[in-house]
This record gives C-alpha cells, sequence and structure tokens, in this order.
C-alpha cells in the first residue's frame, strides 16, 4: 500500500509596498506549497512582482493587517494554512516544522517566538509593546505565550470556525485568544527574526506600537466566546 500524499499547504502573505523583499520571501516557500500574497493598496507594483514571480494574488481594498490576512485566509482552499510576514524579516521554510506538528496532530496552533537576529531587528519599543501584550494575554487566556508574532500554522476549516472579527493589528491576538477559548493546544517555537525590508507600517515608531497595543486591547476585552470548531479540546502550550 501506498501512503496518501500530503495536505496541501496554503502560506498568506499579507503585502503593502514589499517589491524589495517580494523575491527573497517567495524564494523560501517550501516546494509544492502555494503562496498567496495579499495586495493590500500597494503603489510599487508589489502585485506584479509576486505574480511574475508564481505567487496566488489576491487583492483586498480594505486597509488593515486583519483585512488582508482574513482575505488570504478566506482564499485559502489548502487543509493547513500558514501566515508570513511579507518584509523578510521572517524565513516562511522555517513553517515547514510548524505544518508537519499540526498534520501529525501534536498541536492545533502552533507560533513563532520571534529571537531577534542583527542591529535594528526588533526595536525596544516594539518589543515593550509586545512584552504587555504577552502578559495581559497570560492573564486572560492563561496562555504562557512569549511573543504572539505573525508566523503560524493551523488547519484552514479551524481558523474559520473561530469567526475572527478584527480587520486591524488586533487580528494575530483575536486568534489566539478564540483558539485559547475553544481549547485548542498552542505551541510556540523559537525562530529567528531578521531586520525588515522597508520601513514597518505597525511597529515602525512609539505611537504605531501603542496603537497597535489599543487595537489589541479591545480584542483582550472581548469577553469569551466559544464556537464549534474542528481543533482539539486539549488546552494548553507547549513549548
Amino acid at each position: 500500500m501506498t501512503s496518501p500524499p500530503p495536505e496541501d499547504v496554503d502560506v498568506v502573505l499579507p503585502c503593502l509596498n514589499e517589491a524589495e523583499a517580494l523575491p527573497w520571501v517567495l524564494g523560501r516557500i517550501p516546494p509544492g506549497w502555494r503562496a498567496l500574497v495579499v495586495d493590500n493598496g500597494s503603489t510599487d507594483g508589489s502585485a506584479d512582482i509576486a505574480r511574475a514571480l508564481g505567487a496566488t494574488v489576491i487583492h483586498e481594498p480594505r486597509r488593515g493587517f486583519g483585512s488582508a490576512c482574513h482575505a488570504g485566509l478566506t482564499a485559502a482552499t489548502a487543509g493547513i494554512v500558514c501566515f508570513c510576514d511579507c518584509d523578510a524579516s521572517l524565513d516562511p521554510a522555517l513553517l515547514a516544522p510548524f505544518v508537519r506538528e499540526v498534520r501529525e496532530g501534536e498541536a492545533d496552533l502552533v507560533l513563532g517566538r520571534r529571537r531577534p537576529r542583527g542591529r535594528g531587528a526588533w526595536p525596544a519599543h516594539a518589543r515593550a509593546g509586545n512584552l504587555a501584550l504577552s502578559l495581559m494575554l497570560r492573564r486572560r487566556t492563561g496562555l504562557r505565550l512569549h511573543d504572539l508574532g505573525p508566523l503560524r500554522a493551523a488547519r484552514r476549516e479551524a481558523l474559520l470556525g473561530l469567526g475572527l472579527t478584527d480587520r486591524r493589528s488586533g487580528y494575530p491576538l483575536q486568534m489566539v485568544v478564540r483558539a485559547a477559548d475553544e481549547g485548542w493546544r498552542v505551541t510556540e517555537h523559537d525562530v529567528p527574526y531578521l531586520p525588515r525590508s522597508g520601513a514597518s507600517k505597525v511597529t515602525g515608531t512609539w505611537r504605531g506600537t501603542w496603537q497597535a497595543v489599543r487595537d489589541m486591547s479591545r480584542v483582550l476585552a472581548e469577553a469569551p466566546t466559544v464556537t464549534t470548531t474542528t481543533a482539539g479540546r486539549a488546552g494548553g502550550v507547549q513549548r
């Protein structure tokens, strides 16, 4: 008997003016996976570059990180969906063990804990905001996470079942909060975090960072919402 082929994987890449980073990012997508570049109003030709490099391009005119991520999720068709920033700060090839963990039933949601490499990879104000959110998340859900980074993997139908509604910078946090409310098994693994290409749209300044913190604080203030998903119910965080 022959073993069944592995499930397809879609990688959602929210994109706003990332022409410089796209060749490296798309070149690091594991073979056989599909790259979904969600163009969120780029003016530097990002969509054309992505298309020329073989990516599937989705246009999302509503600005916002969450809008781009959710457009990619709803456009995905693979059994497992990954998310990765499109600014060359994170290597999408690092998602391979994340996908294996989800596929083998060891976790329902796998997150990358960013470990900065290189000068300027993670400014002090961005780290401070992330630490504050991690502590608030711990109080809200009991999950002992250290980061809410964008590198992550989970099953598509389970993600859709979470009913995510945030369309700004609170989207990644809302995913984790609702997963925790559902009792998902959440794991976290260290990943190198490189200096990004170009200027950050969210955490490039103190003002942008604390605006993101405010967005996410609203997510944490939401009442627990339990839906029916296909993910596991074991709960907890593993490392």
